[in-house]
């Protein structure tokens, strides 16, 4: 059975989009989704299943997310061989092993362009620094994600895409749940 992480973009944030892990689990059962995991509460989830793409799981979590959460959510599937890519293509492993959380693996609902990777390197006003790789954006926030003026937003924007990201610890932490 091959493996799969789901990440769901702008849930349980700032008291809005709220949806419990539990509910979330107990969605993916619904869909026939194997041994659904939840990490953290950021909506993170991680499964098995026989038969569909890491594609098809996406567009049918995103269907029949409508008949399911209030919230709309965009959901990024990652395979687990993906995973194993975004873990092994990470450019920026000095980062990963000094300052684990304040690496952020920005996963991309579609493929950045390289002239839309140039617009977001010339809009960064802070120390912040960037990689595009495949469907994934690597971003180093050296004095944090709080205060930086390199938002979702405005990495949004200037990719054209939707965005969700998440530390470098996550990452490792589904990495280790996904192996197959």
């Amino acid at each position: 059975m091959a493996r799969f992480v789901a990440l769901l973009r702008g849930i349980n944030v700032v008291g809005r989009n709220r949806v419990a892990m539990s509910d979330l689990r107990a969605f993916a059962e619904l869909l026939g989704l194997a041994e659904p995991t939840t990490v953290l509460q950021s909506g993170n989830l991680v499964f098995g299943d026989k038969r569909r793409t890491a594609a098809a799981l996406e567009r049918l979590l995103e269907k029949e997310n409508a008949n399911h959460f209030e919230a709309a959510i965009t959901y990024m599937v990652r395979s687990a061989k993906e995973w194993r890519a975004i873990v092994e293509n990470n450019p920026f492993p000095k980062e990963a092993n000094r300052d684990p959380g304040h690496l952020l693996m920005m996963a991309l609902k579609a493929p950045a362009k390289a002239s839309d990777v140039a617009a977001l390197e010339a809009a960064i006003q802070g120390p912040e620094y960037v990689c595009a790789v495949e469907q994934q954006l690597y971003v180093v926030y050296p004095n944090g994600v709080g205060k930086s003026k390199l938002t979702h937003g405005l990495i949004e924007k200037k990719l054209r895409t939707r965005v969700t990201g998440r530390n470098w610890n996550t990452v490792l932490k589904l990495a280790e749940l996904v192996r197959d």
